[in-house]
């Protein structure tokens, strides 16, 4: 289970935190464990990474998947989002599997 799992219940997502010092960051690994875990829910999944400072999240961005956001709690009124189509939503898992798998495999 990630670290916390936030329900919006307007648009209908689960976000799901990774605290870093708990799991580390969400890597296209642990993306992938996650998105296996919550398989079954009608909701979109978003994916964030909680650090405490810059200084711990700059050790780990080249470990941060695509397609997520990082939230850093010494900035708490901003997320830093790592690309993608969209800032903060889910993403259509046909669209981001092809994008992971190229990332993940250095290409």
């Amino acid at each position: 289970m990630p670290d916390v799992v936030v329900y919006h219940v307007k648009k209908n997502w689960l976000v799901l935190i990774e605290a870093v010092t708990a799991h580390g960051p969400v890597n296209p690994k642990r993306k992938r464990e996650l998105k296996t875990l919550f398989k079954d829910s009608k909701s979109g999944l978003v994916f964030v990474t909680a650090f405490l400072d810059r200084t711990t999240m700059v050790k780990y961005l080249d470990e941060i998947s695509w397609e997520t956001e990082v939230w850093v709690a010494d900035s708490p009124t901003h997320l830093i989002h790592f690309n993608g189509e969209r800032f903060l939503g889910p993403y259509d898992d046909t669209k981001s599997t092809e994008a992971e798998s190229q990332s993940f495999s250095g290409a």
